[in-house]
């Protein structure tokens, strides 16, 4: 199961305008605590306990921020680009622009794992990634994370 089953249009910003890592954590904390009926100092009290661990980002400018958070809430999964770059601690030193956020119930812990896993496959497709700092609208971004990458003509690899 991959990430794009939890993201519906409203949980993707395309031009997200935060200048630093912590305010990218703090206005995608925000937004879930309104998606999990939880205070955002909470949400990003985990996010940044995860952090602490070491940084999120993948490199090639992405980072995947996340966390298991305590109640029985459901999964959530943010997806924002940033309008600019922010330096987020990269093992390449590159700044990320593509952030994928994934709050997952610790007491049902199943699952977890294998969506971060899938997100990490997807996301390391340099096609998919030149697409998602292109996409136009929600829609497309969930499309580009939902499943194997397609070429330029729309077909997929396996057609070609």
């Amino acid at each position: 199961m991959g990430i794009a089953e939890y993201l519906a249009g409203t949980d993707v910003f395309l031009n997200l305008g935060a200048t630093t890592k912590r305010g990218v954590l703090q206005m995608l904390a925000a937004e879930a605590g309104k998606r999990l009926d939880r205070p955002a100092s909470e949400i990003l009290q985990a996010l940044q306990a995860r952090e602490d661990l070491g940084s999120t980002a993948l490199g090639r400018g992405v980072a995947l921020p996340h966390a298991q958070v305590e109640g029985d809430p459901h999964p959530v999964a943010l997806f924002a680009r940033l309008s600019r770059p922010v330096d987020y601690e990269a093992r390449d030193d590159e700044p990320v622009d593509l952030v994928i956020l994934v709050l997952w119930p610790r007491e049902s812990p199943e699952g977890f794992l294998p969506t971060l896993a899938e997100t990490c496959r997807v996301l390391r497709e340099s096609q998919v990634l030149r697409r998602l700092r292109s996409a136009q609208t929600p829609d497309e971004v969930i499309a580009l994370l939902s499943g194997p990458p397609t070429s330029d003509d729309g077909m997929s690899p396996e057609a070609t």
